[in-house]
């Protein structure tokens, strides 16, 4: 017995190095020589590594997948089914990050191998919404604010820092919930059911809150493998604080090969901590107070998430507090009319896409659960598509690709 748990916790440990060996490769080789070079006066040269798409995704899937089989908390699945859930398709590239118990028995049941279109109609319907998402709101914000957080120099004018960290913002979650939304509409295509992965965070009223609605598969994961395993409860050294700036530290990391994206786990960490330690002191601030603080708190993460050095986050975040550019020549009004005509179209959009995200009632899911087979939702599906189809001019990739 004892030389059988000795080869499983030897494979078990092979099977999580070798997982996290090849994306530490792809994904950190160049950040960890970059910091070898600084801190050791080196001119070691750039590997440039191409990285693979979605390796991220799969990755966390694969370990949580060989932790359960470690701990026995799996049964044992067919191999060909166990191949499907690393590769299906719909989430392979950007997620929603899927757990091998909630998606292998789909693949087993052979009710799933018929054709039902109830399924297909409302995959279709939630597609066209994501396809929405991506191409007529997000597409139309990216570049915008790209652009600005690409040419970053100098002193930022208030209102150029706001309103593109604001835009980036916006574009951001729809970039990335509007893949979620294909991904699960495409899943139930093929009667498969992939969970939801946002539940409207920016209507959220702390960092909590907003990290339960936000990324929900990836806080899944976090949860159960990194602050689990981490936390201990009744014990100092691992509380829930700890464990909490862990899970974060984590999660800044895995976003990317950077010290900002590090930075931002652990402030994000901090917020989380705040928010838990008011909870647990029944301190809580009016609800639009709340949630003013929580969206202005995500803003400006998102400005130092976006940003390429910390000399860059900081010029937006000056320019964020620049309130002399605003009385440096013309009235306030008139700069603000000027500013409005100059981004009338991103503008207007933006606008919409506020409105959308955090003041619409029906997010997605709602809409996909009360769904029905009707004349209105088959011509909404097919409006959504064909505007997204006239649009589809450029090249326009998903803002995770990178992870």
């Amino acid at each position: 017995m004892g030389g059988y748990t000795l080869q499983r916790k030897t494979l078990f440990y092979i099977g999580i190095l070798a997982n996290i060996g090849l994306l530490g490769y792809y994904k950190y080789t160049d950040f960890f020589i970059d910091n070898i070079n600084v801190l050791c006066g080196a001119d070691i040269a750039l590997k440039h590594i191409a990285l693979p798409i979605g390796i991220s995704f799969f990755t966390f899937q694969l370990i949580a997948f060989l932790v359960d089989c470690y701990k026995n908390a799996t049964k044992e699945y067919d191999f060909i089914n166990y191949l499907l859930f690393i590769t299906f398709f719909p989430q392979l590239i950007v997620g929603p990050i899927v757990h091998h118990a909630e998606m292998v028995p789909q693949f087993e049941n052979k009710d799933n191998a018929n054709i039902n279109f109830d399924n297909i109609a409302k995959g279709l319907f939630l597609f066209s919404i994501g396809c929405a998402k991506k191409i007529l709101l997000a597409d139309m914000l990216t570049p915008d604010a790209q652009a600005f957080f690409d040419n970053i120099s100098g002193d930022v004018p208030f209102l150029d820092a706001w309103y593109y960290s604001i835009e980036y913002t916006i574009s951001y979650y729809f970039d990335l919930s509007g893949y979620a939304d294909m991904a699960i509409g495409l899943g139930l295509m093929f009667n498969i059911h992939i969970p939801q992965n946002f539940n409207s965070p920016y209507r959220a009223r702390n960092f909590q809150d907003y990290w339960r609605r936000w990324h929900m598969t990836l806080s899944r994961f976090l949860g159960q493998y990194i602050f689990r395993n981490v936390y201990e409860k009744n014990c100092r050294y691992r509380n829930y604080y700890i464990a909490t700036m862990v899970t974060f530290f984590v999660s800044g990391f895995w976003h990317g090969a950077g010290w900002t994206f590090v930075v931002w786990g652990l402030i994000n960490g901090v917020f989380v901590c705040s928010a838990s330690w008011m909870k647990q002191r029944n301190m809580k601030l009016p609800f639009v107070l709340a949630w003013v603080l929580t969206a202005i708190g995500v803003v400006v993460l998102r400005a130092l998430f976006v940003a390429e050095t910390f000399t860059d986050a900081i010029c937006v975040y000056k320019g964020m507090a620049n309130f002399q550019s605003l009385f440096a020549g013309e009235s306030v009004f008139s700069l603000i009319e000027a500013f409005a005509i100059d981004h009338m179209r991103c503008g207007l959009i933006l606008i919409i896409g506020i409105i959308i995200s955090c003041f619409i009632p029906n997010n997605s899911k709602r809409m996909a659960d009360e769904y029905t087979a009707n004349k209105f939702n088959w011509i909404m599906a097919f409006l959504l598509l064909g505007l997204c189809l006239i649009n589809m001019n450029k090249v326009g990739v998903f803002l995770y690709f990178q992870f």
